[in-house]
């Protein structure tokens, strides 16, 4: 992995992402080429970019915590001024596809301030990234995509490919939306990101380390990003759920979240 010693988080968080996925891409076009079945390219893919990462972080920011979806949970996070969020692979089942590209690695880090940099026990994400390593795109915090605009054309609403939530049709019929599916959180996240979907809304509940990466990047882009009551989403919780998200335009997020209350949002 090439980085400066001098390199900051955000640039960290890019190339430790970019890393493991290339190890991934590594790793599944060997087991495809050795005929594996796709459990076991899940399971060795997400040992792969756990390893990746860990080592990485440990190089680079040995003094920091870490929350990953592939390891232990240590309580040491919640005293820590600065704590990494990562998912190794987001999407297994799509990474066990060969022909599937919408499948995700994400690297954030949580620190122990507000937006101002003043200090706050909510804290806030203030670096992260996500690759799609199956098309070689990695998007970040410290250089974040412009979103094109709508340009006339009908908002697409991304939703999952195996659990849509009933409220995000609900959505797509008031807002006027065309749906569009996809595998991972970051793959429908990062859709939103680069102008390929406008809404992203999920209902079914995921992990911190299934959004903070992709919402970092997203509100580093400048979209909106909260829970589906419009409050903020917090991250380093000692309960890892989060109930649901909306990742959306700014200029469709009061629309989405009044189709959510059902007319009732307050002025």
């Amino acid at each position: 992995m090439n980085l400066r010693p001098d390199a900051g988080d955000a640039a960290l968080a890019r190339a430790v992402a970019d890393e493991a996925g290339r190890q991934l891409m590594r790793v599944r076009e060997r087991l495809h080429r050795d005929g594996a079945p796709s459990w076991v390219a899940e399971d060795t893919g997400d040992a792969a970019g756990q390893r990746s990462i860990e080592e990485a972080l440990a190089a680079h920011r040995p003094h920091d915590a870490v929350l990953s979806e592939e390891a232990t949970d240590d309580d040491a996070r919640l005293s820590a001024d600065r704590v990494w969020i990562v998912d190794p692979l987001d999407g297994t089942r799509e990474y066990g596809e060969l022909d599937r590209s919408d499948w995700a690695v994400h690297v954030a880090l949580w620190e122990r301030r507000d937006g101002a940099g003043n200090r706050s026990d909510d804290g806030s994400l203030t670096a992260g990234a996500v690759a799609l390593p199956a098309v070689g795109i990695v998007l970040a915090t410290d250089e974040p995509p412009v979103v094109p605009p709508l340009e006339g054309r009908r908002p697409r609403i991304v939703v999952s490919r195996s659990r849509a939530p009933r409220l995000a049709f609900e959505v797509a019929d008031a807002v006027g939306c065309d749906v569009v599916t996809l595998g991972s959180a970051g793959a429908k996240t990062m859709a939103v990101v680069l102008g390929d979907a406008d809404i992203y809304l999920h209902a079914g509940g995921m992990h911190q380390w299934d959004s903070a990466a992709p919402v970092a990047v997203a509100a580093a882009a400048g979209l909106h990003t909260s829970r589906l009551d419009g409050s903020p989403l917090v991250y380093n919780r000692r309960d890892t759920w989060l109930p649901d998200l909306l990742v959306c335009r700014q200029e469709l997020a009061r629309q989405v979240l009044e189709v959510v209350h059902g007319g009732r949002l307050g002025a």
